[in-house]
């Protein structure tokens, strides 16, 4: 058990960067999109950078860390299996599903960018974007609160946040129409 900490902090350590990695990519995917709508020489220049900072983030950073992560957290869960009968923990299992299911989609999105296909707008993901903002917080309400219920009040303050973020989206867009400079 002495290397449970070892352990934990690993785990810990590769969940910030699978999280730093999914918080990144839909910004690179917001640039990829904007310069698919922009005139030549600027689109292929632009949109080839743009796509190797992608690829080289998604596969060198963010899959690895999220391999990495779940090995760590396995790996904890091996050698402390009394967590996986604590509510709480099941509603974290439940948030991590749910992780997964981001990344995954995200993936989606990644390789439709690959190809130049482009069906999202630069607005959807600007708000994709706060996807994983959204799990990490409720995540990290239930592995500090260590309670099933009372990770509600990280719910309703990430809400808050959700708000807030979509005024902010909303006075950003307002403010680039009138300034395109901003």
């Amino acid at each position: 058990m002495e290397y449970y900490n070892y352990i934990k902090s690993f785990h810990l350590i590769f969940v910030i960067t699978w999280f730093a990695g999914l918080f990144y990519i839909p910004r690179l995917f917001v640039y990829q999109i904007e310069a698919f709508h922009k005139p030549s020489p600027d689109k292929e220049i632009l949109g080839n950078q743009l796509k190797l900072m992608a690829k080289r983030l998604w596969f060198i950073i963010t899959w690895p860390s999220a391999i990495l992560a779940t090995i760590f957290a396995i790996w904890l869960l091996l050698l402390q299996p009394f967590w996986l009968q604590q509510p709480w923990m099941h509603v974290k299992l439940a948030f991590v599903l749910l992780l997964f299911i981001y990344h995954l989609k995200t993936h989606q999105y990644y390789k439709q960018l690959q190809n130049d296909v482009v069906k999202k707008s630069s607005s959807f993901m600007r708000i994709w974007n706060e996807g994983a903002t959204f799990i990490l917080f409720a995540v990290v309400f239930l592995v500090v609160l260590k309670s099933a219920i009372n990770w509600a009040w990280g719910i309703v303050g990430m809400l808050v946040l959700g708000v807030l973020i979509m005024l902010g989206f909303k006075i950003y867009k307002n403010i680039r129409e009138k300034n395109p400079e901003a």
